[in-house]
C-alpha cells in the first residue's frame, strides 16, 4: 500500500505514506492508521483523492478481517491459595 505524490515537474510516483489531511479527509485519526498498518508521511501536505479511495478500501478490509477474526479465548486458570506469612 503505497501513496501516489506528484512531483514538481507533473508526473506520478510514489511516496513514503500518506498525508495527515488524506487521513482527516478518510475520517481516521493517526492512532487509527497506526493500528491498521497504514503508512504516515507527516511532512506531506498535499490531498490527493486517489489516495483517499485507497485508505477508505484498506480501511474497511480491516475493519471485516477485525469482525471476523475469532477472539482468543481466555484461559481461567484455577488459583493457587496464598500462603500466609510466618510471624
Amino acid at each position: 500500500m503505497k501513496a501516489v505524490i506528484t512531483k514538481q515537474n507533473g508526473k506520478a510516483s510514489t511516496g513514503r505514506g500518506f498525508s495527515l489531511n488524506e487521513l482527516k479527509d478518510a475520517g481516521l485519526t493517526k492512532q487509527d492508521a497506526k493500528k491498521i498498518g497504514i503508512p504516515l508521511d507527516i511532512k506531506r501536505k498535499s490531498l490527493h483523492k486517489e489516495n483517499v479511495a485507497c485508505i477508505k478500501l484498506h480501511a474497511e478490509k480491516a475493519k471485516e478481517e477485525a469482525a471476523t477474526k475469532p477472539k482468543p479465548e481466555t484461559a481461567t486458570a484455577e488459583k493457587k491459595p496464598k500462603k500466609k506469612a510466618k510471624s
